[in-house]
């Protein structure tokens, strides 16, 4: 008998990322409840709610992730929260979890300057030599292959 496949719930996914957002957020430096919907609104374009915010946060300090301070801004007082070195340490190894999903996603986008070995994902420069389409990640690299290959050839005469 086959099994269901099990449908994520797209909420909780968008709220996982929510909540990782609100990591990176933090990781960039102390913010208060408002700065942290404000920015997540301006960066993701997305609309979050102070009812995962909070409540977020909360679990965080509860944890040792998270501290926070009361500062006085004009009539009110805001909480400015801060990651904790054990906080800065889970979101370093976030980042790098991240970033390897990242990476396998888009590396059949990639392709390798001739020159200089690094990786680019868009833009670069494309030059055709010797009837080969060769890729750079910019102008000056494939000068400096041409220029490096001239120099090989005439090193082999």
């Amino acid at each position: 008998m086959a099994e269901k496949p099990v449908t994520p719930n797209i909420d909780d996914l968008i709220s996982d990322f929510s909540r990782f957002y609100i990591l990176t957020i933090l990781y960039e430096g102390p913010a208060h409840g408002y700065s942290i919907i404000s920015r997540f609104k301006k960066r993701v374009k997305k609309e979050i709610s102070p009812s995962l915010v909070y409540p977020f946060l909360q679990q965080l300090e509860e944890k040792g992730l998270v501290k926070h301070k009361v500062k006085r801004t004009g009539e009110k007082e805001r909480k400015i929260f801060e990651l904790t070195l054990a906080g800065r340490e889970l979101c370093t190894g976030l980042f790098k979890r991240f970033a390897d999903l990242v990476a396998i996603a888009i590396e059949p986008s990639l392709y390798v300057c001739a020159h200089c070995g690094c990786k680019v994902y868009e833009g670069g420069y494309r030059e055709e030599i010797d009837g080969i389409e060769t890729a750079f990640c910019c102008v000056h690299c494939a000068i400096s292959y041409k220029e490096c290959k001239k120099q090989a050839k005439q090193l082999t005469k």
